[in-house]
């Protein structure tokens, strides 16, 4: 990891506006942003499609691509964290790719999985998404009117994952029940 990479994104995502929990409502299209993290493109080889924030402040913090057209929300809490992040070389590859969209019959959420709320970072308050089983908390910046930048942060973990999600607009995507 290039701890210079990870300073000078972690500046520009300090950089960005605040936002609101009621702004991040709907359904976002997510992205990484290299950083020098070791989770970098591991999501993406996975098929992720990004996240959907319900107006009752309760979140789908993992959506992936399943069969064509059906978004697929995963239990965070089946994916001890420390875990995947000591294995992230395998998550990048074929065979993880593939042994991922067999394994999202088994670790599909049976309902939302984190609340959006307010949360302090750097003394300011801004829109975060904190998981309920798993010691992590999301942090969104603005970009621009229809993308924020997302900062995860891992409890006892200084190093940061940093993602784009963008508004989707019309979702022609169900999520699979």
């Amino acid at each position: 990891m290039r701890g210079d990479q990870q300073k000078d994104v972690a500046t520009w995502f300090r950089s960005l506006a605040l936002v609101q929990p009621d702004e991040m409502i709907g359904l976002w299209r997510g992205t990484g942003i290299p950083s020098g993290h070791p989770l970098d493109g591991v999501l993406e080889n996975l098929n992720w499609f990004g996240k959907r924030f319900h107006p009752g402040m309760r979140a789908d913090a993992l959506l992936f691509q399943g069969r064509p057209g059906r978004l697929v929300p995963i239990e965070p809490g089946y994916l001890p964290i420390g875990l995947a992040i000591k294995f992230a070389p395998f998550g990048r590859t074929f065979v993880a790719r593939i042994w991922f969209s067999y394994l999202q019959k088994v670790i599909r959420a049976r309902g939302t999985t984190a609340s959006l709320r307010l949360h302090a970072l750097g003394g300011v308050e801004t829109a975060a998404m904190v998981y309920d089983r798993q010691p992590i908390v999301d942090y969104f910046r603005r970009i621009d009117r229809d993308e924020i930048a997302g900062m995860m942060c891992v409890q006892g973990d200084t190093r940061r994952y940093f993602f784009k999600l963008r508004m989707v607009d019309s979702p022609t995507v169900g999520v699979a029940t």
